[in-house]
């Protein structure tokens, strides 16, 4: 197997930006529903703004898992091998489901709100085989080992890209934009509660706790 992976960074952020602009109106629109008429318990007004969001997708990355599987025939006789490029999306979600209120602090000297997420998990790879790009080595390649060598390249390549999708690197942009989308749209129903010098600090769990 030869490894390899491409991640298009525009198409990984975009995600995460429609992710933050329907957050943000999401909690806009159940603060003005549910909140209180004057300013009140600000983890209230923020688990509000959550609760309704269950578990959504915060970023996507787009990968190019580069596999090969090899096929035998006719004890041997019939040797032919495939290499396949089949692109592979992985989406990262946040399960807003898990969110207590436990998971918030609030300093009211400060007007800071921390809230700890779980942790950000990468979903099944999404494969794109009708982009994919095969080739193909051997004297003579029939239709049964054809269809075999397709179906171990699928296999391999599902699984290299889950593999590639807990990197360091992806998980730590996934995180990114979890916590700066969570940032920004837990600000805003905050402020339209009355918090006006409110500031939100965003962590995960295992992550030290802001002084």
């Amino acid at each position: 197997m030869v490894a390899g992976g491409l991640t298009d960074a525009p198409a990984a952020r975009a995600p995460w930006l429609a992710f933050a602009a329907a957050l943000a109106l999401a909690g806009w629109l159940g603060w003005k529903a549910y909140g209180p008429e004057e300013p009140g318990d600000p983890l209230a007004t923020s688990l509000v703004a959550l609760e309704k969001q269950n578990r959504l997708t915060v970023f996507s990355a787009q990968l190019s898992p580069v596999v090969a599987a090899d096929d035998e025939r006719l004890l041997g006789m019939l040797k032919s091998r495939q290499i396949a490029v089949i692109p592979a999306r992985i989406d990262y979600a946040v399960d807003f489901s898990k969110l207590e209120r436990e998971r918030l602090a609030w300093d009211e000297a400060a007007q800071r709100l921390t809230i700890t997420l779980p942790p950000v998990e990468p979903g099944r790879p999404n494969l794109d085989e009708a982009r994919a790009q095969y080739l193909r080595e051997g004297v003579w390649i029939t239709t049964a080992a054809q269809a075999q060598l397709t179906r171990a390249n699928t296999r391999l390549a599902e699984r290299q890209a889950a593999e590639q999708a807990r990197s360091p690197v992806l998980l730590g942009l996934a995180r990114d934009a979890a916590r700066n989308a969570v940032r920004q749209n837990l600000t805003i129903p905050l402020q339209i509660a009355g918090y006006d010098r409110v500031s939100v600090e965003v962590r995960f769990d295992g992550e030290p706790t802001p002084p």
